[in-house]
């Protein structure tokens, strides 16, 4: 959660600086996979056929490819993307309030998870939350704005996310593994597509007027700290609690996060942010108290079975 809040605050100042989003997207895949490629080349050899892309991935190619793409190189590029129309206290209500949204839905639809009332009252205040904050983005566009096209794209980049956390449950992927796997995937089609675009001007960049500090900087913390630690962490969680109850862990992110964008990037922080990031963060907790009642339901009619299973067998 340190990691995500501080992702949120330093993408949001690294956009008014030197660097486009597709630079950034690169210093974050080449930190990580200056850790993660060699490590999974080694995994992958002891996986044996498991393994893909030239047993460099530890996983099979349809998990590699699936969540590379959704937890990988799509959701880098629109969150980096996002921070160059919207402010950061926008991105810090929409990115993790719509994640457990877009969660509950997905895991609803593709994982049979039930919604429960409490967990739809949850669903319901960030629902309303996002709209207070984003709702403003999008009448602007009626003056010219451009701070609704951020917005959208940071609920867009909550749902690649939100995709990814699920599969990892659907695969019962390994922590490390899938965070190698994606970045794997990202290094073998970003950086050669990257390279291709810049050589030939179809895509601009700005790496060669940025001073080195800030690449190493931004290699070190987007990919070290936000894709090895914080990627490797998030998917223990889902893998320990769930995808829902792991998104809804995130009641810290928009609080701080907002807070370290008024404090630190000078940004205004009106009633209308106030009110949605209240919403959000009510409903997010609502979401993390049904989803504890429901694991402790399971676990008691789990311990009845058990019990009269035992019963019947003496």
């Amino acid at each position: 959660m340190a990691i995500w809040t501080g992702f949120i605050v330093i993408g949001r100042a690294a956009a008014a600086r030197t660097l486009l989003p597709f630079d950034i997207a690169l210093l974050r895949v080449v930190g990580a996979s200056v850790v993660l490629v060699p490590w999974g080349w080694w995994l992958a050899r002891r996986a044996g056929a498991t393994s893909s892309l030239w047993g460099f991935s530890p996983l099979p190619l349809r998990p590699t490819v699936l969540c590379g793409l959704f937890g990988g190189l799509i959701y880098a590029i629109l969150c980096y993307a996002g921070f160059f129309y919207a402010p950061a206290a926008h991105a810090s209500v929409l990115m993790p309030g719509s994640l457990p949204l877009w969660t509950a839905l997905l895991a609803a639809l593709l994982l049979g998870d039930r919604i429960t009332p409490a967990r739809a009252l949850g669903l319901a205040c960030i629902v309303a939350g996002d709209v207070l904050v984003g709702g403003e983005g999008l009448l602007s566009a009626f003056g010219g704005g451009e701070v609704w096209k951020g917005d959208l794209i940071f609920m867009s980049a909550a749902f690649c996310w939100s995709v990814y956390s699920v599969l990892a449950r659907r695969f019962a992927l390994d922590a490390v593994r899938a965070t190698i796997a994606i970045t794997v995937f990202a290094c073998f089609t970003y950086l050669p597509l990257f390279g291709l675009l810049t050589a030939t001007g179809l895509l601009p960049t700005r790496l060669g007027s940025a001073p080195w500090g800030e690449l190493l900087f931004h290699a070190l913390f987007q990919g070290v700290g936000s894709v090895v630690i914080s990627g490797i962490t998030f998917v223990q969680m889902v893998r320990a609690f769930g995808p829902v109850k792991s998104t809804m862990i995130t009641a810290l992110v928009p609080g701080l996060s907002a807070l370290g964008a008024v404090m630190l990037l000078a940004e205004p922080l009106g009633w209308n942010l106030l009110a949605g990031l209240a919403l959000v963060t009510a409903g997010i907790l609502f979401g993390v108290r049904a989803a504890r009642q429901n694991t402790i339901k399971t676990i008691a009619v789990d311990a009845d079975q058990t019990s009269a299973s035992a019963l019947k067998q003496s």
